[in-house]
């Protein structure tokens, strides 16, 4: 990624979402504008929200460089819509797509080594970065049972949490774990977050792109990089 590049971030996993516009400045990027979305309206406001934000900063899609998209987990019919708006844009355009974990960008604001979200029914997206299985370096990112954490001999270290109802359920179920409360990442962090992602190399393919969804019958375990 050059410096001086635009690129467009998209995130619509969460209960609120965000879009951001920023220009890769000296290895940083420099924020050219961020629209928050509630959830409820993302099929009816992201693509024109995503032509509003570009008009506001002067900017045509043929200046994009790229698309940063966060894509989960989180909530299916929000990564489904952002997903589908992203493809629409990067093959339309013909841009590269970079995508980040959700959870790896809660981690990486909170400077931690764990990040949980809540994944209702239950259950958490627990996401583990550095020594994975078996002391190999590496990523783990999960869908967990209050039991199954214990199992696993709880949460080591600190672990970033954005949503306080994971924090108090976290301390009722494991004391005083060393929480770092954190705002939810945004579209703008997730630009941010990606450029070592963009210095690497490691585009996502267009023409199959999908959500890191974590919940099914076989994807207890997503090797994903974040």
């Amino acid at each position: 990624m050059k410096d001086g590049g635009i690129l467009l971030g998209v995130d619509t996993c969460g209960p609120s979402g965000s879009i951001a516009l920023g220009r890769v400045h000296a290895g940083k990027i420099e924020l050219l504008g961020q629209t928050e979305i509630a959830g409820g309206e993302y099929a009816a406001r992201l693509v024109q929200g995503i032509v509003e934000l570009l008009a506001a900063a002067g900017v045509t899609v043929g200046e994009l460089a790229g698309i940063v998209a966060v894509a989960g987990p989180g909530s299916f019919t929000g990564i489904r819509i952002g997903l589908a708006a992203v493809k629409a844009i990067a093959e339309a355009a013909g841009l590269p797509v970079v995508t980040v974990s959700r959870l790896a960008l809660l981690a990486e604001v909170g400077t931690a080594a764990c990040a949980v979200l809540d994944a209702h029914r239950g259950q958490f997206y627990c996401g583990m970065y550095g020594d994975g299985v078996d002391g190999a370096s590496g990523l783990r990112e999960m869908l967990l049972t209050a039991g199954e954490i214990n199992a696993m001999g709880g949460l080591a270290g600190r672990v970033a949490v954005c949503e306080e109802t994971v924090a108090q359920l976290l301390e009722e179920l494991y004391g005083e774990p060393e929480l770092i409360r954190v705002a939810a990442p945004t579209a703008a962090a997730a630009l941010r977050f990606s450029l070592a992602k963009w210095l690497d190399g490691e585009l996502a393919d267009v023409a199959t792109l999908d959500g890191y969804y974590l919940r099914g019958a076989d994807a207890k375990v997503n090797s994903r990089l974040g």
